[in-house]
């Protein structure tokens, strides 16, 4: 029986005649039923544990300068490999890189570790936007949000680059509110982009007004709230935004975990679980990575501080077995599945 991952490797996926991808995988799995990985989709419910949002290498040079001969990709396999396998044995099976295009995003390495660790990895399209839009391409700015999302759309039907990997996700990034009209821009693609294909848009986000900013385009264009992700939303101190971001449908993602924030996070889902809203939460460390122009990539920080820090501190504050659940596999598998949703 030929596996998801031999029907894309062995070209039958893009050999198949006179059909779209989308059309394909409608044939292969029904539309809210799938993630997809950089080896193919994959059910919602073979997910397992989900590390929604981390990376394993980012260069920071800038979108002028980036460019895969400043590293040796060898060097970087090895180097990340021993934590996606430690992440492996504490129980995760699914790996969010949200590294995007111009700051590193490179997909044949994640097939690799992919394949070398035994989790399902997930990749991105999109332009991030943060950071005084130091990541952004010239045509960023002079390309309609029609082009750009048609730029991302075609990575979604015919693949990244020349490979046949597709991404699982749509990543952009914006700054604090208000946010500039080229940031503006990159969320009405992002939004037009999803209306084309379905996937989730994960945007890193400066404040909480940013947060709502966002939600009034993406909804203006068509598009539910739960088709987005507050990325970063630890950085926002008033809780109130998260309550109302969570009450309109969108996805709070709290995934900057450092060990000596445990306590902090914890007293954001006890927030959160107050108002009944644990069903809108996303969970995880944005950690990683081989930083591209340093020795031997710089200092590595590991996937597992969930697992050695946050779930017993969760357990100790008498959240129950069904709740983590909700919070590490059945949110993020909800949050990840390829589905247009629509105003």
């Amino acid at each position: 029986m030929i596996t998801r991952r031999d029907f894309i490797r062995n070209g039958i996926w893009v050999t198949l005649p006179c059909v779209s991808v989308h059309d394909r995988l409608q044939h292969f799995l029904s539309a809210s039923d799938y993630l997809m990985t950089v080896n193919g989709p994959i059910s919602r419910m073979k997910a397992g544990f989900i590390l929604p949002h981390e990376h394993t290498l980012v260069d920071f040079i800038g979108a002028d300068q980036v460019n895969p001969a400043r590293y040796v990709e060898d060097e970087v396999y090895d180097t990340v490999l021993p934590y996606l396998k430690q992440a492996y044995l504490y129980g995760a099976r699914t790996f969010v890189d949200c590294t995007p295009q111009w700051l590193g995003r490179n997909v044949k390495l994640l097939q690799r570790l992919s394949d070398a660790c035994g989790m399902h990895i997930i990749t991105n399209t999109g332009y991030y936007g943060a950071a005084k839009e130091k990541y952004l391409p010239p045509h960023a700015y002079t390309e309609s949000a029609e082009q750009l999302a048609a730029r991302w759309t075609t990575e979604w039907r015919e693949g990244i680059g020349e490979t046949p990997i597709r991404p699982g996700i749509i990543k952009t990034g914006v700054d604090n509110y208000p946010l500039s009209a080229t940031q503006q821009k990159l969320i009405r693609a992002a939004a037009l982009a999803h209306l084309e294909t379905g996937l989730t848009i994960f945007v890193h986000t400066g404040d909480g007004k940013a947060a709502l900013e966002q939600l009034t385009i993406i909804e203006d264009i068509g598009v539910k709230a739960d088709a987005w992700v507050w990325t970063h939303a630890q950085n926002e101190a008033d809780r109130a935004i998260h309550i109302q971001a969570a009450k309109a449908g969108g996805w709070i993602a709290f995934d900057g975990l450092y060990p000596q924030l445990t306590d902090r996070y914890l007293a954001f889902l006890i927030d959160m679980k107050k108002q009944h809203l644990l069903h809108r939460i996303l969970l995880s460390h944005d950690a990683g990575w081989y930083q591209v122009g340093t020795p031997r990539g710089g200092a590595f920080r590991p996937y597992v501080s969930v697992f050695t820090d946050l779930i017993p501190a969760l357990k100790k504050a008498q959240f129950t077995d069904n709740e983590l659940t909700l919070l590490f596999k059945t949110n993020p598998a909800n949050a990840l599945a390829v589905k247009v949703r629509k105003v």
